[in-house]
């Protein structure tokens, strides 16, 4: 059987996104709480959150759509057009990123909302790098967001004081 984790770290490096530039994302959501965090104490978290099935699926079919979309195949047309925009009333990208953030609780969802709406980081970088490029990266910066926001959760929830 094929390894999928592995397969969801290449997608997404050939997207340019590395699990660093995730745990850096996760880390900027854990920052006000642990000031000294390191990046590398959240990527654990980020590999055990690309560790779940429900997760890679979703990168698979997130990453894919987009690829349809910015090769111009996708065979209904408006469709195309509308995630090639990344239109805001457009809201499926973030229904699957809130499958992953479904995983890890509330502070998980939470998380991803304050982190879509700043843009930090490698999100940042997708959401622009998708405007009037034809690049699509509709729904790659939610996925991105919704994992770095899953691992901050996982983080949170195994903090002892």
């Amino acid at each position: 059987m094929e390894d999928y984790r592995t397969k969801c770290i290449e997608l997404l490096k050939e997207r340019g996104v590395t699990i660093e530039d995730i745990a850096d994302c996760a880390r900027f959501l854990q920052a006000d709480y642990h000031v000294d965090l390191k990046l590398e104490e959240l990527l654990e978290s980020v590999h055990s959150v690309l560790s779940k099935r429900e997760v890679q699926h979703a990168i698979m079919t997130a990453i894919e759509l987009d690829k349809l979309a910015e090769r111009k195949v996708m065979e209904d047309k408006d469709l195309e057009a509308i995630l090639l925009r990344d239109e805001g009333l457009y809201g499926v990208d973030e229904v699957i990123a809130y499958g992953i953030c479904n995983l890890y609780g509330s502070i998980a969802l939470t998380n991803f909302g304050f982190i879509d709406k700043k843009k930090y980081g490698i999100i940042a970088k997708l959401n622009d790098e998708g405007k009037g490029t034809g690049r699509c990266n509709t729904f790659l910066d939610d996925i991105v967001g919704a994992i770095a926001a899953s691992a901050a959760s996982r983080f949170a929830h195994r903090w002892v004081k």
